[in-house]
């Protein structure tokens, strides 16, 4: 038996400790990098759906960051805010940016004028009038751009190992440095099954909540 397997429980009896603490940062950055950026997608998608310009600004934007190669974008955001997690969430956030932006203007800009002429109508506030009657409605592409951003993050998570705080990520580059290849399979397989929990939860919160919103 090769000294260095691909699949080894020996390996996992003996850095389950590890991978546990990996795991959870990976958890971790990938729920703040998300949650970051639907805070900051929903206004923006508010102000882009009254005006082409400021919809082409954003879009324009978020769409030029997405084309940065993830490795790039850490290595010039390190001089600027240094080595370690903030990098790795600001490069998160703005990827997460553009799916979040775009399916948040997708689902506001699918709802019935009728039906918000009619809130209008009733006396509904701007804010009243969005929370109680656009959101619901644009609800469903909300929850599609939140699971595409989820995915997407939990797989750049792994990149920020180049300027230091890349989770599982960590655990592949050890990998690869030493060819213990038992490491880079037992990161691999927990970040897709990360990835895939994930979407899971987030599928299942999602018909709950489009259920709920139903008369």
């Amino acid at each position: 038996m090769s000294d260095n397997p691909w699949f080894s429980w020996h390996y996992l009896e003996n850095n389950w400790r590890g991978l546990a603490d990996l795991a959870a940062q990976h958890v971790s950055l990938t729920v703040q990098a998300v949650l970051i950026a639907l805070v900051m997608a929903v206004p923006l998608a508010l102000l882009a759906r009254g005006s082409q310009a400021i919809s082409g600004a954003v879009l324009g934007t978020s769409a030029v960051l997405y084309t940065v190669p993830s490795i790039g974008l850490f290595g010039l955001l390190a001089p600027f805010t240094g080595i370690g997690r903030t990098t790795v969430l600001i490069g998160l956030v703005a990827y997460a940016m553009l799916v979040l932006v775009r399916n948040t203007l997708v689902g506001l800009r699918g709802v019935p004028p009728d039906v918000v002429d009619a809130a209008r109508g009733m006396g509904y506030s701007p804010a009243r009038r969005f929370l109680a009657v656009e959101l619901p409605l644009a609800l469903p592409a909300i929850l599609t751009g939140v699971r595409l951003a989820t995915v997407t993050t939990i797989a750049l998570v792994t990149v920020g190992v180049v300027v230091g705080y890349g989770g599982l990520g960590q655990a592949m580059f050890r990998g690869f440095s030493s060819s213990y290849r038992a490491e880079i399979v037992a990161a691999t397989l927990l970040t897709v099954a990360i990835a895939l929990v994930a979407d899971l939860l987030l599928l299942t919160v999602g018909r709950l909540l489009i259920r709920w919103r139903r008369p």
